[in-house]
């Protein structure tokens, strides 16, 4: 059974041994230049190869995804639609024996693909994540560290059942590409942001703080933690109030009371306004502080492995899916 596994899947396993074999080429042909820039000019690292970190960050995004295509979706529909399936029963191989056979050999070899590309692109790239020191970043999270194992288990697993459910691999294959993308989405910006509870920094305001107006209320730009995951910044005072409007139209007269006021100043009364978003930001800094929440960069293994934890159990919870509906619903 292993061996006619083997035969069923081998083109999949050449080709995406072919792959991982191009890029390994690649990264090692480039790699030694970007740490011999980062060793001598640290802030010129992260625009070397801009085209090919793009493009590798492209693929370490698709990469699972494809592994549900291609490899979980055709596994079983294909032998479903054919009708061979029935064929091979007959030879005194079980349907569990089958299965698992099948999602055990091809699941692996789905992981260690998704997996394998991560982890070496995250060596080629290490150089260029401490410079930007925003491995946290919802953007970067995925690509990097042991979530890509997980996520490349979850696609496969989920291209598998669809494949068993709908017994036809093109349905098998969109319904795949949507549901991965749309459990991705979910993850990040739903559950994720729960893993752990966000730390809070208060911070003095000042002239050169970066905040403006946005209606009535103050908009602060988000300040630079080092690879942590700013999740708001707001201003408010020591109760944690924000600045009312009756504060701020007497604090800010002509600045906060909308676009007319500040455009009926005119050309010749820029001097004018420059002196009263000074004296604004002052009265605002003297009752009000910066306030960020944020997920410190000390979290950031913990949310791998919990988020990896979360894929690894969503994917066995379709590989038992998939087993019942072989051993009991399957004709």
């Amino acid at each position: 059974m292993i061996r006619l596994a083997w035969r069923q899947f081998r083109t999949e396993a050449i080709a995406g041994i072919g792959a991982l074999v191009v890029v390994a080429v690649v990264l090692a042909i480039t790699g030694p230049h970007i740490v011999d820039v980062y060793r001598v000019s640290p802030n010129q690292v992260t625009t070397i190869d801009q085209d090919l970190q793009t493009a590798l960050t492209a693929a370490l995004l698709v990469v699972p995804a494809l592994v549900g295509i291609f490899f979980g979706a055709p596994l079983v529909a294909r032998e479903l639609e054919s009708g061979t399936f029935r064929l091979i029963f007959t030879q005194g191989v079980t349907r569990a024996r089958w299965l698992t056979v099948k999602l055990a050999l091809v699941g692996l070899g789905s992981s260690v693909l998704a997996g394998g590309l991560s982890l070496m692109v995250a060596w080629w790239a290490n150089p260029i994540n401490i410079e930007n020191a925003n491995r946290f970043s919802p953007a970067l999270f995925g690509v990097f560290g042991i979530v890509p194992f997980g996520y490349g288990l979850f696609a496969f697993a989920l291209g598998a059942t669809t494949g068993v459910l709908f017994r036809r691999t093109l349905p098998a294959m969109a319904t795949t590409l949507v549901g991965y993308a749309a459990a991705r989405l979910a993850v990040t910006f739903w559950i994720r942001p729960h893993f752990g509870s966000p730390l809070k920094k208060s911070f003095a305001l000042n002239t050169n703080s970066a905040f403006g107006f946005q209606g009535s209320q103050v908009v602060l730009q988000n300040p630079t933690i080092p690879n942590a995951w700013v999740r708001s910044t707001v201003v408010v005072d020591n109760a944690g109030h924000a600045p009312t409007n009756a504060f701020l139209d007497k604090a800010c007269p002509g600045i906060v009371g909308g676009v007319q006021k500040v455009h009926a100043i005119g050309v010749a009364g820029k001097g004018a306004l420059l002196g009263q978003m000074q004296h604004c930001v002052t009265a605002i800094a003297a009752k009000f502080h910066g306030l960020v929440t944020y997920q410190p960069a000390s979290h950031y293994w913990p949310f791998q492995i919990y988020e990896t934890a979360l894929f690894v159990v969503l994917g066995a919870a379709l590989a038992g899916v998939s087993f019942w509906w072989v051993r009991r619903r399957l004709t």
